[in-house]
């Protein structure tokens, strides 16, 4: 396989990640129109806290990502820039649409949970998402170390490494399984988002030490250290819940 994998017939091709991308984008969308439909709270209310949210994620992808490439400012500065414009991370972007949304909501006076509707667009839209961050092979910067593992995959420099793209795809499809059990008892509004995020936080935690990113404070990345404090917010918020619905 060579990577980038183009999709298309003939002459005619696409770039995997503008393709999956924009694949993953349109079903969370349509995920998020059914889901919304089910909340309790008014329509210019729920209106209010997506683009909040929508605002957070925007500016937590690229703050994130920027910070966590940082090193290249002084090394490659002019990769650095080009960040700005093609770089985003989904930690970034979930940490940052989780700080939208409360802020929003304290603005406009929701107290109630919103975040179980946003569970399975998010997961769906990963998964999705990350095909195309496999197939778009280094250029895409989500592969993993090299490995002797018999499944690593070289993406075009020679080195067998890990498909941690792979690795995450086959977490969120297990997540999915695992929170649409928990949905089947009696739980807490808000439950389910507490513990896709909390599931999800540790886990890019773990992976990325699998990663060959800049990892200048005891020896973790700059996305590490975000999701050990997406996951404090996550105990705080769990411990607040006490009634189960």
């Amino acid at each position: 396989m060579q990577f980038p994998v183009y999709l298309g017939f003939g002459s005619w091709k696409l770039h995997p990640h503008f393709v999956f991308e924009s694949l993953g984008y349109a079903i969370a969308l349509r995920l998020l129109l059914r889901n919304i439909k089910k909340d309790t709270i008014s329509a210019s209310d729920r209106s209010s806290v997506i683009v909040g949210g929508l605002l957070g994620a925007l500016i937590g992808a690229k703050g994130l990502v920027l910070l966590q490439h940082i090193n290249l400012l002084w090394e490659q500065w002019q990769q650095w820039l080009l960040l700005i414009l093609q770089g985003k991370t989904v930690v970034g972007a979930l940490l940052g649409a989780v700080a939208g949304v409360e802020l929003t909501k304290i603005w406009i006076g929701v107290t109630r949970s919103t975040g179980d509707a946003f569970v399975y667009p998010l997961i769906a839209g990963t998964a999705i998402g990350r095909v195309g961050c496999f197939l778009t092979g280094l250029s895409d910067r989500t592969y993993g170390i090299a490995t002797r593992l018999p499944w690593g995959v070289d993406f075009g420099d020679g080195i067998p490494r890990h498909p941690t793209q792979l690795y995450e795809i086959v977490f969120l499809v297990g997540l999915a399984g695992a929170i649409a059990l928990r949905s089947r008892f009696p739980h807490y509004s808000g439950e389910l988002f507490q513990l896709y995020l909390a599931s999800y936080l540790s886990f890019r935690f773990f992976i990325d030490f699998l990663k060959p990113d800049f990892h200048p404070i005891l020896g973790i990345s700059f996305i590490q250290i975000a999701c050990l404090l997406g996951l404090l917010y996550c105990l705080r918020q769990l411990s607040l819940q006490v009634s189960p619905r």
